[in-house]
């Protein structure tokens, strides 16, 4: 009845009510299957380890005070921690268990596509900021080098490596737009593009790049532009803090539909956006600003 009532209404103003159906020139291309079946849980190894004959106490605070900033909070064994230090405070941002909520959120899609474990398996951190993801899967077995542009964050990655003694870790400096089989030495199983996307100005270019240098996957997590639509949001950023681009200059937003369509573009067939299992999440993703997409290349 309201519906009918509502119809005669919108008739009289010269409008009609029409159902839209779902257009061809719309699909995404997602893959048709979704995500895989829902992984067991892995936890990050928190506190992290300290290795046999490492860095004092003394020394660790030490090697922690020379950097005015640091990205992430760190715990070790023995009840050292060391909270998040930015020159522009967000509470969202540098709550000490937000890495450890993101890892229960993406990783266990990321190792049970990788049949398990990543043992054994190369894999590159793009944008390695101190070394947080890249130790993490050190200690789960992987090879993984860690590349970023600012030789001071590869400083911090280094000395956590030094505390933990994770020997598959290796750190470089290495801009974005450097990158390439040849810069690193071939291609890789696993890369990992965190928190790098939204750093930069053309995230379609950034997504073949990222294709280009991974063999199996790709686990992409990201600032996302809230909208239906496919759109791309671009924003002037200054360098004024450790979790900010390098250099002063344009940055992108893109929102969900339209990092599908640039993964369609590229030539990606199979994708999914990793869903959201519980409410102990960093607001940013409750609130759909950010989310994470496993690709299979």
């Amino acid at each position: 009845m309201i519906k009918q009532v509502v119809q005669k209404a919108l008739r009289s103003l010269g409008y009609e009510l029409r159902r839209l159906e779902p257009s061809p020139q719309t699909d995404t291309g997602r893959a048709p299957a979704g995500p895989i079946a829902e992984p067991p849980p892995v936890n990050p190894t928190w506190p992290l380890p300290r290795r046999s004959g490492g860095p004092s106490d003394e020394e660790i605070r030490t090697g922690f005070a020379r950097y005015d900033l640091w990205h992430y909070a760190y715990a070790f064994d023995g009840g050292l921690t060391f909270q998040a230090r930015n020159n522009d405070p967000n509470l969202v941002l540098d709550t000490p268990e937000r890495p450890l909520q993101r890892f229960g959120h993406f990783m266990p899609y990321l190792i049970e596509a990788e049949n398990g474990s990543l043992r054994g398996k190369r894999v590159l951190d793009i944008g390695c900021n101190s070394g947080f993801w890249s130790i993490q899967l050190a200690l789960l077995g992987a090879e993984v080098v860690g590349v970023d542009a600012r030789p001071e964050l590869i400083e911090q990655a280094n000395l956590v490596k030094s505390i933990v003694g994770a020997t598959g870790a290796e750190f470089r400096v290495l801009d974005f737009w450097d990158m390439s089989p040849r810069t690193l030495d071939g291609i890789f199983d696993v890369v990992l593009n965190l928190g790098i996307l939204y750093h930069l100005p053309n995230p379609l270019e950034a997504l073949r790049l990222t294709k280009s240098l991974a063999r199996r996957t790709v686990l992409l997590d990201t600032r996302v532009y809230r909208s239906m639509a496919p759109l791309v949001k671009l924003v002037w950023k200054e360098p004024t803090d450790i979790r900010a681009a390098a250099v002063p200059g344009l940055v992108a937003y893109p929102s969900k539909s339209s990092i599908d369509l640039m993964l369609r573009h590229i030539g990606v067939t199979r994708w999914f956006e990793i869903p959201i299992r519980t409410t102990e999440m960093p607001l940013d993703y409750l609130d759909g600003s950010r989310a994470s997409w496993l690709i299979m290349v």
